[in-house]
């Protein structure tokens, strides 16, 4: 655990988090686009951006595992290296089949990196300051998704795909090179367990049974099913005078809200507080969007609120799992959660509008939030009942 925080490293690292979540969303926000490349694919597109959530939902916690064993400073350089070498791969417009192939393998990159890279964070903060650094990392899908839009598109518009794959291999390469340096040393890590499959298969039945490595992964689970389904979903019950302003508000308030009041208030409560006070106003404001649909103020009021999960859930990692191998698997498991609630909200809220209108949204939603802070409630009586932090 280190003394004082190096700052500059953690930045670093927040740095190869922008490009993991790149990885993601340099497809979404050109999707629009990728028909002109691969017109006879269809609604196979889709893998095109699916495919790297994909791996993390299979795979979550075995990377977190598995980044553990292989050690942290290897495993974020090497997935930055493939990152870079994948991404250089597809400036050259492969195949449709070599594209899916490249995303899978993207989807590994993706993973150790968003396993890796926070923990050696929390390793590198001094206890007092964790509360920002993990806040910090906590923005990094919402920073990228912004960059991706206002460079990332416009880009690719003027310049080709290929002109947005090589930007990225390009950075991907400096924060590669960056880090390598800057990770020479590295606080020492205890020794781990033999690699074996049946040690994986233990550790993680291990990692779901324990109220301390799985509390942040399941409250995750659930802001992440509302994040994605509600930015995706509530457009269109919006008026057209304040839709664009608003939903380009949302993120921005939530990361605002995260870094200011959500760091102030994790300097003074434990983070698992600061996430249930999330999910508790995050309820009361989707339910003033039901009895006032589509108000300005609701939404972004629901946004900030959100916010005091998002980086408060990253900040539960070290607090309630003491060591580098710990916090990797509760990463991992976040990781896991986090893919699967992005994947299964949106269909499940568009097929909820299409079933029972405009009142799916604050049903689902609202019944997500409520259920998240239900299970770190029922975690924190676990932790309680238990003498021994894991």
């Amino acid at each position: 655990m280190a003394e004082t925080t190096s700052f500059p490293r953690v930045f670093a690292l927040w740095a190869a988090g922008l490009g993991a979540a790149a990885q993601y969303g340099k497809m979404s926000v050109v999707f629009d686009l990728l028909p002109e490349l691969y017109p006879q694919a269809g609604v196979a597109l889709g893998f095109l951006v699916s495919l790297v959530g994909g791996v993390g939902i299979l795979l979550g916690v075995v990377a977190g595992l598995v980044v553990a064993r292989i050690r942290y400073r290897r495993a974020l350089l090497s997935a930055l290296w493939l990152g870079a070498a994948i991404s250089a791969f597809q400036t050259l417009t492969p195949g449709f089949g070599w594209m899916l192939a490249s995303r899978l393998l993207e989807g590994l990159s993706h993973l150790a990196i968003v396993v890796a890279a926070p923990t050696l964070i929390a390793q590198l903060s001094a206890v007092r300051d964790r509360g920002f650094t993990l806040t910090l990392w906590g923005t990094f899908f919402g920073v990228a998704f912004a960059v991706l839009a206002l460079a990332g598109r416009p880009l690719a518009l003027s310049w080709g795909l290929p002109a947005l794959f090589a930007a990225h291999a390009l950075y991907m390469a400096a924060c590669a090179i960056v880090l390598t340096v800057s990770l020479q040393r590295l606080p020492t890590e205890t020794p781990q367990p033999p690699f074996s499959v049946p040690q994986i298969l233990r550790d993680h039945i291990t990692t779901y049974r324990s109220p301390f490595l799985a509390a942040p992964a399941a409250g995750w689970l659930f802001y992440t099913f509302s994040f994605v389904s509600i930015l995706t979903v509530l457009p269109p019950y919006l008026d057209e005078v304040w839709r664009a302003p608003v939903m380009a508000a949302m993120p921005l308030a939530s990361i605002a809200v995260s870094m200011t009041l959500g760091v102030a208030l994790l300097r003074r409560l434990p983070a698992v507080t600061v996430v249930q006070w999330g999910f508790g106003l995050s309820a009361v404001s989707m339910g003033w969007l039901w009895a006032s649909p589509g108000a300005p103020l609701a939404c972004l009021a629901l946004a900030g609120a959100m916010g005091l999960i998002q980086g408060a859930s990253f900040a539960a990692v070290p607090q309630l799992n003491h060591g580098a191998a710990a916090q990797a698997q509760a990463n991992g498991a976040m990781a896991q959660m986090g893919n699967l609630g992005n994947s299964i909200g949106t269909p499940i809220m568009a097929f909820g509008l299409a079933s029972i209108g405009a009142s799916a949204l604050p049903l689902l939603a609202g019944g997500a939030f409520v259920l998240g802070l239900a299970v770190h409630l029922l975690l924190a009586v676990a932790r309680r009942s238990e003498r021994v932090p894991v």
